[in-house]
Formats: C-alpha cells, sequence, structure tokens
C-alpha cells in the first residue's frame, strides 16, 4: 500500500557539521516555485538497496555483474540471463519500503511546488512512497515490470520471477516466445525518447533543479544539470560523494540523504 504525504510528520534535524549547507538549500527551496527532482541510487540505499558505483556498490564489489545489465550480452548468451533472472529471485527490491528521502519529495509534491521527479533508479520507490506516478519519469526504466524483446509485451516482474521459482531458467515471452528482460535500459540499449524529452522540457522550464543520490557521470541524465543552469536555475546537488558538477551547483550537501533532505524540504 502506498505510503501517503500525510505520514511525514516531523523532520529530521540536520547535523551541526552541515547546517550552513543545509539552510543555504532550504532558502533557495523556500523560494522556488517549480522544482525538478533528479534522483539516484544515493536516494535509496537506506532502503536497503546498494548503489553501483559507490564504495559499497554492486559494480564496485562484482566487476563481472555489469555483463548482465548489457544488452548485448544478455541477448546472445543465455547463461547471463540464467544468472540475471537468478539474481532477481532475492533482489533487496521486493522488500524495500521508503525511507525518509523519498518521503521529502512525497513533502515536496504536497508543497506544490514538485513539477517532475526524474529517477535514474529501477526500484519503484518513489511511487510507493506517495508521488504521483504521473510526475516520476523513470529514466532507466523500472524493475518491477518485464517486457519482451520482441513483441514489446509488459508484465508484472512478480510474474516471471514466479516461473523462475518454479523451474524455468530462461523464462520466454508467454506470446511469442520472444526473450524476457527486466523494463530497465541497459547498456547499449536506447532511453525511452519521450522520457527523456519530458525530463530536458522539465529542467529548461525549472527554478530549481534538486539532484540527489546520483554521482552526475551517467549520460543523458547528468545532462540535465547545465540544461538548467543556462536556463537560469539554481541547483542543489545532495550526495555522499563529490560530483563532476560540485563546481557549479549553487549548493552542495555531502551528507546522509535521509538526515538532510527533510530539513531543506520542511513542512
Amino acid at each position: 500500500m502506498p505510503k501517503t504525504p500525510a505520514l511525514i510528520t516531523c523532520l529530521a534535524v540536520a547535523p551541526p557539521e552541515h547546517a550552513a549547507q543545509v539552510e543555504a538549500a532550504r532558502s533557495l527551496m523556500v523560494r522556488a516555485h517549480r522544482v525538478v527532482g533528479l534522483t539516484g541510487a544515493g536516494v535509496s540505499t537506506d532502503s536497503g538497496i546498494p548503489d553501483f558505483r559507490g564504495p559499497d556498490g554492486v559494480w564496485t564489489k562484482n566487476p563481472g555483474s555489469e555483463r548482465m545489465a548489457t544488452l548485448e550480452v544478455y541477448l546472445e548468451d543465455p547463461e547471463v540471463r540464467r544468472r540475471a533472472w537468478r539474481s532477481r529471485l532475492d533482489s533487496p527490491i521486493w522488500a524495500a519500503e521508503p525511507n525518509p528521502g523519498h518521503l521529502a519529495f512525497v513533502e515536496l509534491e504536497r508543497q506544490g511546488k514538485l513539477d517532475v521527479l526524474v529517477t535514474q533508479n529501477i526500484d519503484g520507490l518513489h511511487q510507493l512512497a506517495g508521488n504521483d506516478p504521473d510526475k516520476v519519469v523513470e529514466i532507466h526504466g523500472t524493475f518491477r515490470q518485464v517486457v519482451c524483446l520482441r513483441c514489446g509485451h509488459r508484465s508484472r516482474a512478480e510474474e516471471t520471477v514466479d516461473r523462475v521459482r518454479t523451474g524455468e531458467e530462461d523464462p520466454a515471452c508467454l506470446h511469442c516466445g520472444g526473450v524476457l528482460k527486466s523494463a530497465t535500459i541497459s547498456f547499449g540499449q536506447q532511453l525511452v525518447a519521450r522520457d527523456l524529452l519530458r525530463a530536458e522540457r522539465a529542467a529548461r522550464d525549472c527554478d530549481l533543479l534538486f539532484v540527489v543520490g546520483t554521482s552526475l557521470v551517467v549520460y543523458p541524465a547528468a545532462g540535465l544539470v547545465p540544461i538548467a543552469l543556462d536556463h537560469g536555475a539554481s541547483v542543489v546537488v545532495v550526495n555522499g560523494q563529490p560530483t563532476p558538477f560540485d563546481r557549479v551547483a549553487h549548493v552542495v550537501v555531502r551528507a546522509s540523504i535521509s538526515e538532510v533532505l527533510p530539513t531543506i524540504v520542511g513542512r
């Protein structure tokens, strides 16, 4: 059951060592009327979902796992597909719940400030937290659906995962027999054009780009920052590690997302 904005009843207190940056970000947020969020894996780590490129990231610890996210390899190698499906059985996404970082974006929407929320995450936690799905652009797709690479049919991921649990190692499309894949954007796969256009248009029209939990090294999502800056928007970056755009952002807060986001957004 999705959580509702009403569940946000208290605010975290920003750690003293980050108070000045948090207050500066808060000041920009108060003045903003049209906010675009850009979120990455860091917003979901406190929900138990590891990021990809951080010190404890999935690809940092196991570089070979990147092969399962490469479209050409996935299509050509049945063993890679079998490993990919086995990995989905015990994915932490199934048990993950929204954390205060996700709920802060729900509060931002409740305040009427959030225009579009562009997320690089595939976990669906923004929607589970209570954000309007129509405001969320999942630029890298979603783990919670499966798509046939031949006929394009989509279905709930649980249905295919249940087939894997009962013994199908490389389940095929029930409609055409084609290869099934998580409805995420793999390396070598084109982004959905309408999602990218919507994200870029939102970045042009916003007065504040709120960047949270992303390393800003993956394009075209990272390209939203220069688009927003070129059109006069302020940029706030909240991330645990440095990003290539820290030097041009108006405010950078390098702290725990769950701790500082509720304070920046306020009530």
